[in-house]
C-alpha cells in the first residue's frame, strides 16, 4: 500500500508575508478517502499543486504513487471535444469507446463530442472532464472541485463513482456531496491544519464544538486584552511621569530644600521600572492576540437592495432559447413579482444560461416566445463566468461604479484575507475570484438581483452566510443553482423546471 509523507513542509507565494504552509507534517496512506476542508484562500488548491510537483517548497514529500489532477489542463479548447478527450485520456481513437461508457452515466450525449469543447455549457464541459477522469484507475486522483456546474443527477453519478474509488484527495464544498464519500477530513484553519478521522459530519461537529469554544476562549482573550492595554496606558502614563520629575529635579531652584541626586535617582529607577512593566505587558498582549488566530469571525452580510414599487418586475412567455442554431429548451412561462426568489432547474446544457441572457437583452439567441421587463428596473447579476477577472481591486470596483472601500468590507466579511487585497485578481484562487464577483454584487444598488450559480467554490461558512443574508433581507431574485439544500431554503416558489425541447 503506498503512502505519501510530508515532512516541515513549508510554502508561501513570493508577494506573501506569512506562509500558507509552515512546519507541516502528515502522513497519507494511498487507501484513505480524503476530503480537504477550510475557507476560500486558505491553501487547498496550493497543497494539490505542491503534491504535483507545480510549486517550489520547503521541506520533504516522500510517495510512490502517481498523482493526476481534475480538473485536467485544456491547452486548445477551439478543438473537437473529441480530440480533446482522447489527448488529456491517453488513448486513441480505437479506445474512444471507454470514454462513451462514462459519458452515458453522466448522462451526456455523444453529440458533444463533435463540437469544439469551448462550445460545450460549464455543466457540460465539466461531464466530459470527469468522464476522461472515470476511465482513469491508474493513478491517485487529486480532485479539485468536481461539482462545480454539475446537475442534481451528475453530482449522484460523482459520488457513486468516489463511493466504490479506493484512495484519493478530493477538495468539495458540497456538504451533501462530500459527506457521502470521504472517510478522512484534513481541515486547513486560519492557523493550524487538523486531520480528522470520518466524514463531513464528523468534522462539522467537531468544529462547530471547537468554534464553539474558542469563540468563548476569544471573549475572555478580548477581555483580558483590554485590561492589560489599559495597564499599559497606566504604565506609559507613570513612565512619562517619571521622566518629567526627573528633569524636574535636575533645575536651579533655590528655595527647594530636596536633594536633587536622591531624587533624580528615584525618578530614574520608577521610568526603568515602568517601563520594564510596560514591555511586559505588551508582550503579553501579544502573546494572548496571537491565540485569537484561528478563530474564524462569520459576520452577517448585508446587500444595498433597493425593494421595487413595481408588482410585476418579469414576465417570459413561451420562450426557447438557441445555441449553435439548436433550439435548447420547451417553451418556458412565468412571472417574477416583487418579494419573490424563483429557481431555474434543470440538466446541464438545456439553457438555464442562455435564458438569462435573454432575458438581460440577447435577442440574438431567442428562438421564440417573448420577455418583458421594465426599463427602471436595477439588475445585479452575479455571472458564473469569473475565470478570466485580472486588474487591481480598484479597477474591479472602478469598473462596476462602487466604493473600493464598500468592496473590501464586504469582501473581509466573506472571509477574504487583508494581505490579498493587493494581488492581481488574476492571481487569485478560483474562490477568490468568485468571493470579488460576489462581493461586487452585494454592493450594487439593484431591485433585482439573477445569480447563476452563486455557491460554485464558495466554502461551507460563505454559503451560510449567503443563505443568511437572503432570508433577513429577502430580495427578489432569479437565481440558477444545483444545491438542493440551498434552494429548498430561499426559494418562495415552485421550481422553473427546464425541460428538453420534444424531439420532432
Amino acid at each position: 500500500m503506498g503512502t505519501i509523507k510530508i515532512t516541515n513542509l513549508s510554502f508561501r507565494y513570493d508577494d506573501m508575508q506569512t506562509n500558507i504552509f509552515d512546519q507541516f507534517n502528515l502522513n497519507i496512506d494511498e487507501s484513505w478517502k480524503l476530503g480537504l476542508i477550510g475557507r476560500n484562500g486558505r491553501g487547498k488548491t496550493t497543497f494539490l499543486k505542491i503534491l504535483l510537483g507545480q510549486l517550489d517548497y520547503q521541506g520533504e514529500i516522500n510517495t510512490d504513487v502517481s498523482f493526476r489532477y481534475f480538473p485536467q489542463t485544456i491547452q486548445d479548447p477551439s478543438q473537437l471535444t473529441q480530440d480533446v478527450l482522447l489527448k488529456i485520456a491517453g488513448l486513441d481513437p480505437s479506445e474512444l469507446w471507454k470514454i462513451q461508457v462514462e459519458m452515458d452515466k453522466l448522462h451526456l450525449t455523444d453529440g458533444v463530442l463533435n463540437r469544439p469543447l469551448e462550445t460545450l455549457s460549464p455543466g457540460e464541459r465539466t461531464k466530459a472532464l470527469l468522464a476522461v477522469m472515470f476511465t482513469d484507475d491508474r493513478t491517485f486522483q487529486l480532485i479539485d472541485e468536481p461539482t462545480n456546474h454539475l446537475d442534481v443527477e451528475g453530482r449522484e453519478v460523482v459520488a457513486d463513482y468516489l463511493k466504490h474509488k479506493q484512495g484519493f484527495i478530493v477538495v468539495s464544498h458540497d456538504r451533501h456531496f462530500i459527506d457521502q464519500v470521504i472517510d478522512h477530513v484534513l481541515s486547513i484553519d486560519r492557523a493550524k491544519i487538523q486531520l480528522f478521522a470520518g466524514n463531513y459530519e464528523t468534522w462539522a461537529a467537531e468544529y462547530e464544538r471547537k468554534n464553539r469554544s474558542e469563540l468563548e476562549q476569544k471573549r475572555h482573550l478580548q477581555q483580558e486584552i483590554s485590561r492589560l492595554k489599559a495597564s499599559a496606558d497606566k504604565t506609559e502614563r507613570w513612565a512619562d511621569s517619571a521622566e518629567g520629575q526627573k528633569k524636574k529635579s535636575t533645575k536651579n531652584d533655590r528655595n527647594a530644600f530636596i536633594d536633587k541626586g536622591f531624587l533624580g535617582h528615584k525618578a530614574t529607577k520608577v521610568m526603568k521600572r515602568s517601563k520594564s512593566t510596560l514591555k511586559r505587558t505588551e508582550h503579553d498582549i501579544d502573546e494572548k492576540q496571537s491565540l485569537l488566530k484561528n478563530v474564524d469571525v462569520i459576520p452577517p452580510l448585508t446587500l444595498n437592495y433597493e425593494r421595487p414599487y413595481q408588482n410585476y418586475l418579469l414576465q417570459v412567455e413561451d420562450l426557447q432559447v438557441m445555441r449553435n442554431g439548436e433550439v435548447l429548451n420547451q417553451p418556458l412561462s412565468f412571472s417574477l413579482k416583487r418579494d419573490q426568489r424563483k429557481v431555474l432547474f434543470g440538466p446541464n446544457g438545456l439553457g438555464k444560461t442562455t435564458i438569462i441572457k435573454a432575458i438581460l437583452g440577447d435577442e440574438h439567441i431567442v428562438a421564440a416566445g417573448t420577455i418583458s421587463m421594465s426599463k427602471t428596473i436595477r439588475i445585479s447579476y452575479l455571472t458564473q463566468n469569473f475565470e478570466l477577472m485580472k486588474g487591481s481591486m480598484q479597477d474591479h470596483a472602478d469598473h462596476f461604479g462602487i466604493a473600493l472601500n464598500d468592496l473590501l468590507n464586504t469582501l473581509r466579511k466573506l472571509g477574504f484575507e487583508r494581505s490579498a487585497f493587493t494581488e492581481d485578481l488574476k492571481d487569485l484562487s478560483m474562490g477568490q475570484k468568485r468571493k470579488v464577483s460576489l462581493a461586487r454584487s452585494l454592493c450594487e444598488r439593484a431591485n433585482l438581483y439573477i445569480w447563476d450559480e452563486p455557491l460554485n467554490y464558495l466554502d461551507v461558512i460563505t454559503r451560510g452566510q449567503i443563505q443568511d443574508m437572503i432570508l433577513k433581507f429577502q430580495p427578489t431574485m432569479l437565481i440558477i443553482d444545483h444545491d438542493e439544500d440551498f434552494i429548498e431554503a430561499v426559494k418562495t416558489a415552485p421550481l422553473l423546471k427546464i425541460k428538453r425541447p420534444i424531439s420532432k
